[in-house]
């Protein structure tokens, strides 16, 4: 009886709450709250020696079924070309490092997929480095630590989104690592009465990332991380 009581304002509620995310007015502050930071209001600072970190951001399959990246990841590899033709203006040694395996279990890996991208936007195949087995955002910075082990770097640029860049920013802090953070794109609610399917993504999105920061505090302090 109970039960039959509350079905009817579960109803309506799940109802609202789908529409208030599909309409965006609750993706809006969800999205504020993921992307702290929308743009990097300073240029990237390159030393004599720098490496470029670009995180990767899954694939897709095109019309042609071919594996590509997605926008916001065209957005990456724009920004990381675009500052590896700045820093070698100013530097001797300039890398950009590219993390990302297989977590979709596609064809191929995130690393992978972007490589023909960079060297079409004029990155030399000697300065791009593939860490193409980091399945998670803590991967990433645990595998690319392990690479910049075995090589000094003077300046670390970290290259991804804004909704991602306070989880990322957590885990490489998390290895000793200090990367000056450049956003690449950035995600927007687009409010209204109509429901939109971006804004259902997005999201899905921005709890993913408020989720994961919030699990990441919860296993540093347990000692898990």
């Amino acid at each position: 009886m109970l039960w039959k009581r509350a079905r009817r304002p579960l109803a309506i509620g799940a109802i609202a709450l789908f529409w208030l995310l599909a309409a965006g007015w609750l993706t809006a502050p969800l999205l504020q709250l993921a992307q702290p930071h929308r743009r990097t209001d300073t240029p990237a600072r390159f030393a004599p020696r720098t490496a470029i970190i670009m995180l990767g951001g899954g694939t897709i399959y095109d019309n042609d079924d071919v594996l590509v990246p997605p926008r916001d990841v065209l957005a990456r590899i724009a920004v990381s070309a675009e500052n590896y033709a700045a820093c070698k203006r100013t530097a001797a040694t300039c890398q950009v490092i590219v993390s990302g395996g297989n977590p979709q279990r596609h064809s191929a890996t995130e690393a992978d997929t972007y490589l023909p991208y960079l060297l079409h936007q004029r990155v030399p195949r000697a300065d791009i480095v593939l860490e193409n087995s980091s399945r998670t955002t803590y991967e990433n910075a645990r595998n690319v630590s392990a690479i910049l082990d075995r090589s000094r770097y003077d300046s670390l640029i970290l290259v991804t989104s804004a909704y991602q860049m306070p989880r990322a920013l957590l885990d490489f802090h998390r290895f000793g690592l200090t990367p000056q953070p450049l956003i690449s794109s950035a995600l927007h609610a687009d409010p209204g009465v109509l429901p939109r399917y971006d804004n259902l993504v997005n999201a899905e999105i921005a709890l993913h990332e408020l989720i994961g920061i919030a699990q990441f505090h919860v296993y540093r302090a347990i000692g898990w991380f």
